[in-house]
């Protein structure tokens, strides 16, 4: 099942099933094309947590060192956008990038989970674009501004995360090609992994880094992310 959150003309925010932009709720169905509703981020997190250098052609393309655990950063819920919200280029910044992700979105409050346990806490999964402001000097500084973290379009309760192949387009070129079984990490040991030491609560985000070639977005760019089986995150950058 596919399930997305709108907002209608009359101020209602919405969740209902998802098929390919039309939302079938408890009031009625909506075409979000045809300008019926506004398809929002599917979930409202409190938190998201990327993992990152989890990919191994993308260590080998920035230069990193392989980890021996996952890496991880923050983003506040002030990073997330909508599916087709244009993406505000940063005024403090001349490198801005991509970088296609999937993402899991919790189901419940949970804390030291086995790496078994995870399907029993995880909703469903979704896709994330990880904007970077390449130049800034922290991570925080890099990844953590309004709007970093477009969201969406649904998010899918019955994909399997393990092995789920995704595409980057950037202005109709592809530019990442791969699967999540090349990842060091699995979803899973990621979701375990991360409950050790955090809390999750309902709804917040967990997403599993990028595979190779994360690059830079101009003004006007439109970027779209696709995960087998989920659908198609698209956004432009705004001129």
């Amino acid at each position: 099942m596919k399930l997305a959150r709108i907002e209608t003309p009359d101020g209602d925010v919405l969740e209902g099933r998802y098929d390919e932009g039309t939302v079938e709720t408890d009031v009625g169905t909506f075409d979000t094309a045809a300008g019926e509703a506004d398809l929002l981020a599917p979930c409202e997190p409190s938190a998201l947590y990327c993992v990152g250098r989890n990919y191994g052609e993308t260590v080998e393309q920035m230069g990193y060192e392989i980890p021996d655990e996952p890496s991880f950063f923050i983003k506040p819920p002030t990073s997330v956008l909508a599916p087709g919200e244009p993406i505000e280029y940063p005024s403090f910044t001349e490198e801005l990038t991509y970088a296609g992700e999937l993402a899991a979105v919790v189901g419940r409050t949970c804390h030291d989970i086995e790496e078994d346990e995870v399907d029993d806490y995880v909703r469903g999964y979704t896709v994330l674009n990880d904007l970077d402001a390449l130049d800034q000097q922290g991570v925080t500084e890099r990844k953590a501004f309004d709007g970093s973290a477009p969201l969406g379009p649904c998010i899918d309760t019955g994909v399997d995360p393990a092995d789920v192949e995704m595409e980057t387009y950037v202005a109709g070129e592809r530019r990442q090609s791969d699967t999540t079984a090349s990842t060091f990490f699995s979803p899973r040991e990621v979701v375990s992994y991360l409950s050790e030491r955090l809390t999750f609560r309902r709804n917040d985000v967990i997403s599993f880094g990028s595979p190779a070639n994360p690059g830079l977005l101009e003004p006007g760019d439109v970027i779209e992310i696709t995960y087998e089986g989920i659908g198609t995150l698209r956004n432009r950058v705004a001129d």
